[in-house]
């Protein structure tokens, strides 16, 4: 009963984030920067969702899987960024342990989805540039359907493993954590056991979550960039690649630092560099979707004009 009492003693109750470590004068500059990307991302990735569910144009696989992208990157933004600018805006940084468990958790889960969405995008991708005669046939709604629950309970059970995992560790102290929000690389540092196993358990499931789906998009864009030089057009050529190139663009801005991050050892770890590439994966990517994403396509300007009742005027003056 002594060791059960010394036990609960020695655990850490709050964690206090330390988010950046920059001149305080900077600070005001800093929550501005984050506040206004923050609110692009939602207006960006809220709109880009809104109209895909309003305009019938866009009910296609690859704009129901850019929608689900959008829900996904609004959901994991709003688990860090809120609570990294109230930190940034007043002197308490202290996060809850059960609220840091929450939050590590639903960041996991939405990512690794975010991770696995990817590669059924270019599964998408390959179906529509080298199947375009069969594209709606395979590509039903009801296949569109179960590739996301695949992504989703792949998330949901591999954040698990991650979490747990992080959290049967004792935290007996130090409890600041040189992050911005809740990330299992960060908060292992403060574990006061061996982590060896945790850097083995997360390799092995870094794997899972980022190198599979990673090589997955490897492989079936060489297949799709063969398949684009047997084109004889040049324009045929040149639409099918650039419908490819937004996906490779997004999908190297997340995975390639999120890469980083999960799969080296966490004694290798820089925490100033985490915190660049963290910012990298979860708030810069979430900022850039919707305009990769929109700006170079005509359909989703189409369906905005329409939406808003603009195209009607525009028609008036043509």
């Amino acid at each position: 009963n002594h060791m059960a009492g010394w036990r609960q003693l020695s655990f850490v109750s709050e964690f206090i984030l330390l988010g950046f470590s920059l001149d305080p004068r900077t600070t005001p500059l800093l929550f501005s920067i984050f506040l206004m990307i923050y609110l692009l991302i939602i207006l960006g990735n809220g709109l880009i969702t809104i109209l895909i569910c309003l305009d019938s144009h866009l009910h296609t696989p690859m704009y129901f899987f850019i929608g689900i992208l959008s829900m996904l990157d609004l959901g994991y933004t709003t688990t860090t960024v809120p609570q990294m600018l109230a930190h940034l805006a007043s002197q308490e940084k202290t996060i809850s342990f059960s609220s840091c468990v929450a939050q590590m958790y639903i960041f996991l889960v939405l990512g690794v989805t975010e991770s696995w969405l990817f590669a059924m995008m270019s599964i998408d991708r390959y179906v529509a540039i080298c199947h375009p005669l069969r594209y709606k046939v395979i590509m039903s709604p009801w296949l569109c359907g179960v590739m996301v629950i695949f992504c989703g309970l792949w998330g949901v059970i591999s954040a698990l493993i991650y979490t747990v995992f992080a959290m049967r560790l004792p935290y007996c102290g130090p409890n600041k954590i040189n992050h911005f929000f809740c990330e299992v690389p960060a908060v292992l540092k403060l574990a006061c056991a061996d982590t060896s196993l945790n850097d083995r358990v997360d390799f092995i499931l870094g794997f899972s979550v980022i190198l599979i789906p990673l090589s997955l998009i490897l492989i079936i864009y060489v297949n799709i960039f063969i398949a684009i030089l047997k084109i004889h057009s040049a324009q045929g050529r040149l639409k099918a690649f650039s419908t490819c190139a937004s996906h490779i663009t997004v999908v190297t801005m997340f995975c390639v630092p999120a890469m980083v991050m999960y799969m080296k050892p966490g004694s290798k770890a820089s925490p100033e560099e985490d915190k660049k590439l963290a910012l990298f994966y979860n708030v810069i990517s979430a900022f850039l979707n919707p305009i990769i994403y929109s700006l170079r396509n005509k359909d989703v300007k189409r369906a905005f004009l329409k939406v808003t009742g603009w195209a009607r005027s525009q028609n008036e003056f043509a």
